[in-house]
């Protein structure tokens, strides 16, 4: 009996190595994440307060590359409406209006995406990256090469990529950690080319006629979210975003 009650005793010892390690915690082993929360994060808590939004916040985020804004959206998992919490200026830009169609274009992605990489090591300091390419993009490359590697990134250069300094993606990479850690599995990340107002499109179609009806795919999910706050469902069929 003592033999079998010492072995059970060092077994439940063992169980907490085996219990799954939280997302956040993982991060945290990371110096620069664990800087990025003592410099950042007590601040943030605050205006999380002050905006209304709880822990377990849910994340969205829109990029508009002729503006050179990265836009943060937060909402409670509890509610459908999200808010703007922070607007991001890009501190460099690359390429033209206009998606990414190969590899060394330089060009931007423009199109529907999420966060599909936490890299706390990044050569840029803090990285978040994008599924990109996904199905819209394979089927435009065509035979060429599409390209890879597409993140949120801190430092101020870039070849495709959204910078927004060391400091400011020390905010957005907690945000998207306590995101994720809070069951949010998909962030999404919509890159838009500008603001697309019906006079913005109709402005910019004079300049890349060859994009427009590209763009015209991607101003339905604009417009139903500035005037709603919420989100539809995209489907990537036949070359082409659907919003239900």
């Amino acid at each position: 009996m003592k033999i079998v009650l010492s072995l059970c005793i060092a077994l439940s010892t063992l169980v907490p190595m085996f219990l799954p390690v939280k997302f956040k915690e993982q991060q945290l082993t990371f110096e620069r994440v664990r800087t990025a929360y003592d410099q950042k994060w007590e601040t943030l808590q605050k205006f999380l307060n002050f905006n209304g939004l709880k822990p377990g916040f849910e994340m969205y985020l829109a990029a508009y590359k002729k503006e050179g804004k990265l836009e943060v959206w937060l909402k409670n998992n509890e509610e459908q409406q999200y808010k703007l919490f922070r607007t991001y200026d890009f501190c460099a830009h690359s390429g033209t209006l206009g998606p990414k169609i190969k590899e060394g274009d330089r060009q931007t992605p423009e199109g529907f995406y999420k966060i599909s990489a936490f890299n706390p090591k990044s050569n840029f300091y803090l990285s978040l990256g994008i599924n990109y390419p996904n199905a819209i993009d394979l089927a435009r490359s065509g035979t060429a090469k599409p390209g890879t590697d597409i993140y949120i990134h801190g430092n101020c250069v870039t070849i495709g990529c959204i910078p927004i300094t060391d400091d400011k993606i020390k905010e957005v990479y907690i945000l998207a950690v306590e995101a994720k850690n809070a069951g949010q599995e998909n962030v999404p990340v919509h890159i838009f080319p500008f603001k697309m107002s019906k006079e913005n499109l109709l402005a910019q179609k004079t300049k890349f006629p060859q994009h427009y009806e590209f763009w015209k795919a991607l101003e339905p999910m604009y417009s139903w979210f500035e005037k709603h706050r919420t989100l539809k469902e995209i489907s990537e069929e036949k070359g082409r975003y659907t919003i239900k």
